[in-house]
């Protein structure tokens, strides 16, 4: 019996996931809050292992342990310090921190005392800025200056831009001898003040219940203005819960987090579902997997420490599987998890037949707390769907209008717009403005994917809409020229983007990372994709090779940043053969009007720029000086 005692599952098939919802979920008897959920773990397993530290991904280092009862005892003194700097239920916490033990502790401490609010450390200084000012955070908690790391020199900036923070928190990994508390007034030492806290309860007395809001999540990219999604503590005990069941962990297993703790992966998947039912979570690295060690030694790490559990985004399994894992004992990994991006069947059965692990592919969004899909790992793994709804979430494909609002549902099979409900659904954006056309009906989220159910219950995603490629009126899935390139054994990455085309409004182009020493030339790639993808419009028109894909921090491809690139070259070339006049072009993406292109040139070029460019479908602004 575990700390939450979850039913002997093994769904295989929509049927099963219908039975277990015959109890309802106000009947799961989930504590009311993650603060209760650690107090009860703590309560259960006491010195067993919790969090394993792993800070340099070495063979032969000592991990850094926290059990359950020094894990829940670290978040009630950061709860207590942070009561103690005026936040309150309402008050928001901001995160600026790598993977360390000190993160979970803010964490679930931030949780327990006010509203957690996770940011991306490789953010610009003035997005970090808006999200804290949007957010209207009291508290910053980041690493103290260090060498290797900029985010004391980000804090000292942001702190000059967000007039709402009161107090910074710093984590100190090369302390001094004293363990000083007080850097400044406003300035404290994360360890050595929450050192000072009791430990044996809530200062506050707070009493929680499961509607509270429990952290604020930034979604929607790296540009444009914040986007803050508010999750309840019932939104994130649900999506624990249901994360657990589908992958059945319990006490025995052991996670490995590679993913960043300013992501739902990170926080939830590889986070707290372990710790609701008892298991040990291994955090490998400050940077995760973007530590060289951590993939140079994967597989001796599994089976050193016996990893059962793994979750990653598919970047990770191409690098993988760069990684030979003969030799090494994988008997204890029961099952990884792929989600955050499409994933490539031809990609996911490479990985399958070298290592011989059961992937499951899985499918969510911040606003859905974490995870929406996956497919079953007691039933039939659909290669290319994302698999079954988890349990307690509905999905409906439906037909909307320009403006968002329901048309229709479609029927079995028919592509749509994939919606979801359920209670790991969020209730709307922080900001009301960005909730306008994300609703086709009460409680019905429109994620903006594309997709279709099939006959058994499995969601097959088409695409997500901004990145269909749309060539004369046709709609081109990227995802499907994509799939063909990744067939190719020397392709490493591929992503398919649209170019903008006079004529024809689109043409797809594909980027490519080949393997290491691939000799494979572009015009062989280019009769590999003529001969393997069977629609005619959708044959790229060109081949674009790069040294490596741009990702987000997440490891996500950032396909953004490959658009812009293309389509300022495209501009750059084409004005290169008309002017005789300096010029400059910039692309950047406007939330309203989308991909945007200026151009800086003299007074007598701005015409001669406009008649150029006016037939393609981008927004143009001609600056002139």
């Amino acid at each position: 019996m575990g700390v939450f005692p979850l039913p002997d599952l093994h769904i295989s098939t929509i049927a099963d996931i219908h039975a277990l919802e015959q109890t309802a979920v106000t009947d799961l008897a989930l504590p009311n809050s993650t603060y209760e959920l650690l107090q009860n773990a703590a309560a259960t397993y006491g010195d067993k292992v919790a969090l394993r530290f792993l800070p340099k991904a070495t063979l032969d280092e000592q991990s850094i342990n926290l059990s359950f009862r020094q894990l829940f005892a670290g978040v009630t003194q950061t709860a207590n310090a942070l009561h103690q700097l005026g936040v309150d239920k309402h008050s928001v916490v901001s995160m600026l921190l790598p993977n360390l033990p000190q993160t979970h502790l803010a964490i679930w401490g931030a949780e327990a005392a006010g509203i957690f609010n996770p940011i991306n450390p490789l953010l610009e200084v003035e997005h970090i800025a808006a999200i804290i000012n949007e957010a209207q955070s009291k508290v910053l908690i980041t690493l103290a200056p260090m060498q290797g790391s900029d985010l004391w020199q980000k804090a000292q900036a942001i702190k000059q831009l967000a007039p709402c923070l009161s107090h910074i928190l710093t984590v100190n990994l090369t302390p001094s001898a004293d363990g000083s508390q007080h850097l400044s007034d406003s300035v404290l030492d994360f360890d050595a003040t929450i050192k000072a806290q009791p430990a044996d309860r809530l200062i506050s007395g707070r009493q929680f219940a499961p509607d509270d809001i429990a952290s604020y999540f930034h979604t929607g990219g790296t540009t444009g203005t914040p986007k803050l999604a508010p999750h309840t503590h019932r939104n994130e005990l649900v999506c624990c819960y249901q994360m657990a069941s589908v992958v059945n962990l319990d006490a025995q297993s052991k996670c490995l987090c590679g993913l960043p703790l300013f992501h739902v992966n990170g926080v939830f998947v590889t986070g707290l579902a372990p710790w609701l039912v008892g298991s040990e979570v291994i955090l490998a690295t400050p940077a995760g997997y973007r530590t060289p060690a951590l993939m140079d030694n994967f597989w001796a790490l599994v089976e050193r420490y016996r990893v059962s559990f793994f979750s990653c985004v598919p970047t990770i399994l191409s690098g993988l599987l760069d990684k030979p894992s003969e030799g090494h004992d994988l008997s204890s990994l029961d099952v990884a998890l792929c989600g955050a991006a499409p994933l490539a069947t031809e990609l996911m059965r490479k990985f399958e037949r070298k290592t011989g692990i059961v992937l499951l592919e899985a499918y969510g969004q911040t606003e859905g707390t974490c995870g929406s899909t996956v497919n079953p790992k007691h039933g039939e793994r659909r290669v290319g769907s994302v698999g079954l709804p988890l349990p307690y979430l509905k999905i409906r494909i439906v037909e909307v209008d320009a403006q968002g609002k329901w048309l229709r549902d479609c029927a079995v099979n028919e592509p749509g717009c994939v919606a979801i409900s359920g209670p790991n659904v969020f209730s709307g954006y922080k900001q009301a403005q960005q909730n306008e056309g994300q609703w086709i009906a009460e409680g019905w989220f429109n994620t903006g994917d594309l997709g279709r159910l099939d006959e058994d219950g499995y969601l097959w995603l088409t695409g997500r809409s901004k990145d269909l490629i749309i060539r004369g009126g046709h709609n081109i899935d990227p995802q499907m020229i994509e799939e063909a390139f990744y067939q190719h054994p020397e392709v490493a990455e591929a992503v398919a983007i649209g170019k903008p085309d006079k004529r024809v409004g689109e043409v797809p182009v594909i980027f490519l990372q080949l393997q290491k020493g691939a000799g494979v030339s572009l015009d062989e790639l280019m009769r590999h994709a003529q001969a393997s993808i069977h629609e005619k419009a959708a044959v790229p028109k060109e081949i674009h090779l790069v040294e490596a894909m741009p990702l987000t921090a997440v490891g996500k491809i950032f396909k953004p940043q490959l658009r812009n690139q293309l389509i300022e070259k495209m501009v750059t070339d084409e004005l290169n053969a008309l002017l005789q006049t300096p010029f400059k072009v910039a692309v950047r993406v406007d939330k309203k009007l989308g991909q945007c292109v200026i151009v800086s040139t003299t007074a007598e070029s701005a015409a001669t720029v406009k008649q150029a460019l006016a037939d393609y479908t981008f927004c143009l602004e001609v600056n002139q000086g």
